[in-house]
């Protein structure tokens, strides 16, 4: 609230014999300022911790041209995911690096995201069975998932099986790119199921 003060002295008996001027003085209240800072600074504060952005920690390995330096991974300990489209994920155990791995027929599957029965089973069996391996054989591996995404792969089945690696506390993943060998898999699998 601002006060102004217009008081004035009479000017008689001066020098000048005139009216001396009247003095105005200016003054602010700035409690309800105050107030509205420490509000504001109150919901800042609030709000600042309640909205921290939800992300992923991804360390990703540093690119190299000599062979030898790159992470290998053994057979036996890799799972390969496939995303294809209209939702639906296919893997296979190992790296099916030999065109002629697929002699098995069960050696492809489908399955989708589904909470029983969907890949999520699967990234636990395999996790469990190479912890057994690791435990009677005393080797220090870890289940290995390999993730490709096919062209018609959506964004949110990536971002799904990336959740599926948190879940399931895979601690090693990697994304590659899609073979042809893969994409064939992929035709074959769903013309054999009658998909278009």
């Amino acid at each position: 609230m601002a006060e102004m003060d217009t008081s004035s002295s009479g000017g008689k008996g001066k020098k000048h014999g005139g009216t001396k001027s009247k003095k105005l003085s200016t003054r602010v209240d700035m409690t309800p300022m105050v107030d509205l800072g420490f509000l504001l600074i109150t919901f800042f504060m609030l709000t600042t911790t309640m909205s921290k952005p939800k992300t992923m920690d991804l360390i990703m390995p540093k690119d190299t041209e000599n062979e030898k330096e790159q992470n290998k991974v053994k057979e036996s300990t890799a799972l390969t995911i496939l995303l294809g489209k209209d939702n639906r994920v296919y893997y296979y155990e190992g790296l099916a690096q030999d065109p002629n791995a697929s002699a098995d027929p069960n050696f492809f599957k489908a399955t989708s995201f589904a909470n029983t029965g969907g890949i999520r089973d699967e990234i636990i069996r395999k996790r469990d069975e190479v912890a057994r391996l690791r435990n009677s054989k005393g080797e220090p591996e870890d289940v290995v998932v390999i993730i490709k995404a096919d062209d018609d792969a959506n964004y949110k089945n990536f971002v799904d099986i990336l959740d599926e690696m948190a879940i399931n506390r895979i601690q090693r993943y990697a994304t590659v790119d899609i073979s042809e060998q893969d994409k064939k898999w992929i035709k074959s699998t769903e013309t054999a199921n009658g998909v278009q």
